[in-house]
């Protein structure tokens, strides 16, 4: 997961591994519930949860939700929960500001065949 400010202000990194999913939940789910241009009242029915819970999700009321109470949310907006190791393609660790060693490339294959070499264009007069 990538590192965010939660690691900053944690007495642990469990901790901060905790209120950083968490926060990325909730904005997934905000983002869904204003994408379809629901009411909060309408997002409250498909969440299956009340308006004024629907309301402390919207105003990032972090500390009201538990890991648990955002993932059981997903499938009702059609989300699902993704985990990948680090540094993989689409994973958001790959936007941490945290260095990571350069790749090395792979040398190129060499071809059996020789490469023809360009002709030279004749000088202009």
């Amino acid at each position: 997961m990538a590192r965010s400010a939660f690691y900053d202000i944690t007495d642990t990194p469990e901790e901060a591994a905790n209120l950083t999913a968490r926060s990325l939940l909730m904005i997934a789910l905000e983002k869904r519930i204003q994408d379809q241009g629901w009411t909060q009242t309408q997002a409250a029915e498909v969440l299956h949860v009340t308006q004024p819970r629907v309301s402390d999700l919207m105003t990032g009321k972090l500390h009201k939700f538990s890991l648990d109470a955002l993932v059981n949310m997903l499938p009702a907006v059609g989300l699902v929960f993704d985990v990948r190791p680090n540094g993989e393609p689409g994973n958001a660790s790959t936007l941490s500001r945290e260095k990571r060693p350069a790749r090395k490339k792979a040398p190129a294959a060499r071809s059996a065949h020789k490469t023809p070499t360009p002709r030279k264009r004749p000088a202009r007069a």
